[in-house]
């Protein structure tokens, strides 16, 4: 997906915004899953913020890990590594805001579902009204 996000802080919220509705959603599949293979929700919870952070930060984690793991002796390499990045000089902060939203996201939704399943729990059971009490 090729977004036109902004340069700088309100690009890095932009970022971090998207990754937050992808945390919402990997959690709702992941609690759809745990729901049918009858797995625990903390199953659910570690594999969305895992998947949600690798979906959401997964490229710009990579440029961030690339520029301080690779020796960009030539200024040559170094302008070839930069032009693939679509915001330089503020990645770092692009990069954390990702993972921000991310995990921000699963749990927002964790405490939605959560919330929506203590309603269920709460709601007595409809009594028969010829039943005398």
């Amino acid at each position: 997906m090729n977004l036109p996000l902004h340069f700088g802080l309100l690009g890095a919220l932009e970022a971090g915004a998207i990754a937050l509705l992808i945390g919402l959603l990997v959690y709702a599949v992941w609690h759809w899953i745990a729901a049918r293979a009858g797995l625990h929700h903390s199953h659910a919870i570690g594999w969305s913020c895992v998947m949600a952070v690798v979906i959401g930060a997964g490229i710009d984690g990579w440029h961030l890990f690339y520029l301080g793991v690779v020796k960009l002796e030539s200024p040559v390499y170094a302008r070839m590594a930069l032009q693939k990045i679509h915001d330089p000089d503020s990645l770092g902060a692009r990069v954390a805001l990702e993972a921000i939203g991310a995990v921000v996201g699963v749990v927002l939704s964790r405490l939605a579902f959560s919330a929506r399943s203590r309603d269920d729990d709460a709601t007595p059971p409809a009594v028969s009204p010829d039943r005398e009490h």
